[in-house]
């Protein structure tokens, strides 16, 4: 009879491996027209396991019935927070080990029906498992399934939008395995060990990497449930324990895990914690690269897998190097926004005080990396570490910190736009030239010299003003406007820096005046593009605006209105001609906002203006006619 009960046994055991054989690997190769072929299969060999273990049941013991009439029954499990599993029966007995196996294989046909799409079917099945599991302590044999099964659960309710039901699956499995680790902690046993003969059960350290990895499944689902409830605070904490336990269990994708990594690092730049924002971009790069150097083209034409690999390595790099240029440009436009003072100038008052509150900063910093969970093994940490030292997390207080920075975002502009080129990536070419004429912006304003300034900002020209030329506005309307709006703004900037220069001067030179006109006559043409883009096809300007375009065309038409006036003519009648366009701006603007009220508090700064210079200038152009009369 043992014989016989040993030899179903090893059917049992074998049925199991080929049930895993063909849904892990054999799975893989089935055809676009069949595509779970061998997922069926292993579904069959899973319920003739199920039967042969419910066979078994039948014939128990007298012992097995006292195990289970000790077992006590539990109201159904509802996917809620909170303590499961309470203590019943031990999991090492016989009744704790049928249940188990029950369990496990209820547990792999949910996985296999979700994994065809079949969720009602799926959820069953574990719910099964998890009901056959109430009557059992949380011990060795049934905490990694206990756990595994509500992640299965909490992934199905998320995948129907019921995020809060798979708040409660997935935050139980977290508790499971904090009270597991609290009250036993030794390596639980693998699913799969109750199919295998004793000569191929795990290590014990092959049992931790298995039951970390699944606890580590449960934080990374359960950062994307806070993530769509938006708690993300609990969302940001959660990614950041994934990602370092993956690295801690070498369980990890490099490619997916530092785009992971520095996507983090975005969410922790908009908190302004720029150390763990920096912390997670050296690491993404340092990841990056452990698959390699990119294949040369020459590799990548021999093979299309090899071509694959070459553009995804590009692309990812690339889109690391993007967020390493979003990290310098908030830093050092944080660092303005400390700095400037009302009328956008550096405090110098505030520069002395940050300065000497620096030192006491830079101690309280140095104790919350102490705290702060660190991507590392033993492989990367001086990688990382070495990475991070070339840039630094710090606000720049002047204009050598801010040209670090800068020097630093510039490196990656390059780095990202060696994939992103024009040519394919029209997009998100343009946006890297934004950010790195935003580069340019905040490097202005830490400097003292106006001309070196003025100089910053024609960079900014050149880089944008082609571009912006050639788009068809056509296909790329938003881009368009963004790019005018900037160019006209930017041109704006270099006519103040002038005036500011001019104002120094006793006398203005012939070129210095041409200059100056040159740089009002161009922002004003940029901003009249803009301003064009919302008339009809028939140029008409609409009677009003859409809620998108609104403010920005309204300071459009308030700084025509300035630059009009601060031409530099010799002629009078020429002064009257340019005043009178810019009366007729700022009329605009008070005409608008008096038609449409709404619009008032977008403006109230510019229409306070405006209405100050509808009133001022009537009297100026009066006056110069006046002269001329006289004359």
């Amino acid at each position: 009879m043992a014989s016989s009960y040993s030899q179903e046994w090893r059917s049992v055991c074998d049925k199991f491996r080929n049930a895993q054989t063909l849904s892990d690997i054999e799975s893989r190769k089935d055809p676009e027209n069949d595509p779970f072929r061998s997922k069926y299969k292993a579904r069959d060999l899973l319920k003739e396991i199920l039967a042969v273990l419910k066979s078994f049941d039948t014939g128990e013991t007298e012992d097995d019935d006292n195990d289970a009439a000790e077992c006590q029954t539990e109201e159904p499990v509802d996917g809620g927070k909170g303590e499961a599993c309470g203590r019943r029966c031990p999991g090492d007995s016989n009744a704790g080990i049928r249940a188990a196996k029950l369990g496990v294989i209820e547990f792999y046909l949910g996985v296999n029906h979700l994994e065809t799409e079949e969720l009602s079917a799926g959820e069953e099945h574990l719910m099964k498992c998890m009901k056959l599991l109430e009557r059992c302590t949380i011990t060795q044999e049934n905490v990694s399934l206990c756990i595994q099964a509500r992640n299965q659960l909490g992934i199905l309710w998320a995948s129907r939008d019921e995020t809060e039901k798979a708040q409660g699956f997935l935050e139980t499995a977290e508790s499971i395995y904090i009270r597991y680790m609290k009250e036993d902690g030794q390596p639980p046993m693998d699913l799969t060990e109750f199919f295998v003969g004793e000569e191929d059960q795990l290590s014990q350290q092959e049992r931790t990497k298995r039951f970390e990895l699944a606890y580590t499944h449960t934080l990374y689902y359960l950062a994307q449930v806070y993530k769509n409830l938006e708690q993300f605070e609990r969302a940001g904490k959660y990614c950041h324990s994934t990602l370092q336990r993956q690295l801690e269990l070498n369980q990890f994708v490099p490619l997916e895990w530092a785009i992971n990594a520095a996507t983090l690092s975005q969410y922790y730049i908009t908190k302004t914690r720029y150390m763990e924002g920096r912390h997670c971009l050296a690491a993404a790069s340092v990841i990056a690269a452990l698959p390699g150097e990119v294949p040369s083209e020459a590799a990548a034409q021999e093979s299309e897998i090899e071509c694959e690999k070459r553009e995804q390595l590009r692309q990812k790099r690339a889109e690391i190097a993007r967020c390493w240029i979003k990290y310098c440009l908030n830093l050092m436009q944080d660092a303005k926004k400390l700095l400037e003072d009302n009328i956008g100038e550096l405090d110098v008052d505030r520069q002395a005080e940050l300065r000497r509150g620096r030192r006491e900063e830079e101690e309280e910093r140095e104790r919350e990396r102490k705290s702060t969970v660190l991507f590392s093994s033993s492989d990367t940490f001086d990688s990382i570490c070495a990475l991070e030292d070339k840039v630094s997390c710090v606000l720049p207080l002047d204009f050598e910190e801010a040209r670090a920075v800068f020097l630093a975002g510039q490196n990656h502009v390059g780095q990202a736009k060696e994939y992103f080129e024009m040519d394919g990536h029209v997009t998100d070419h343009i946006e890297i030239l934004q950010d790195h004429s935003a580069l340019f912006k905040a490097l202005a304003f830490f400097e003292d010299d106006l001309e070196r300034r003025c100089k910053m900002h024609k960079r900014r020209v050149d880089m944008l003003e082609p571009v912006c030329k050639d788009l068809n506005a056509q296909y790329y309307l938003l881009v368009c406007r963004q790019l005018q709006f900037e160019l006209a703004e930017t041109y704006y900037e270099m006519m103040d820096l002038k005036l500011a220069v001019a104002d120094r001067q006793d006398e203005l030179d012939a070129h210095t005046v041409k200059k100056f006109n040159a740089l009002c006559s161009a922002s004003m043409a940029y901003y009249e593009k803009f301003l064009d883009t919302a008339r009809s096809p028939d140029g008409k300007f609409p009677d009003k605006l859409e809620d998108e375009v609104l403010r920005p065309a309204l300071v459009a038409k308030f700084r025509v209105a300035r630059l009009q006036s601060k031409l530099i003519s010799a002629s009078p009648a020429v002064q009257i001609e340019n005043l009178s366009r810019s009366l007729e701006a700022y009329r605009f603007v008070v005409r608008y906002c008096e038609e449409n009220p709404e619009a008032r508090p977008a403006v109230e700064t510019e229409l306070e203006l405006s209405e100050e210079m509808v009133n001022l200038l009537p009297i100026k152009i009066n006056r110069i006619r006046a002269k001329m009369a006289v004359n």
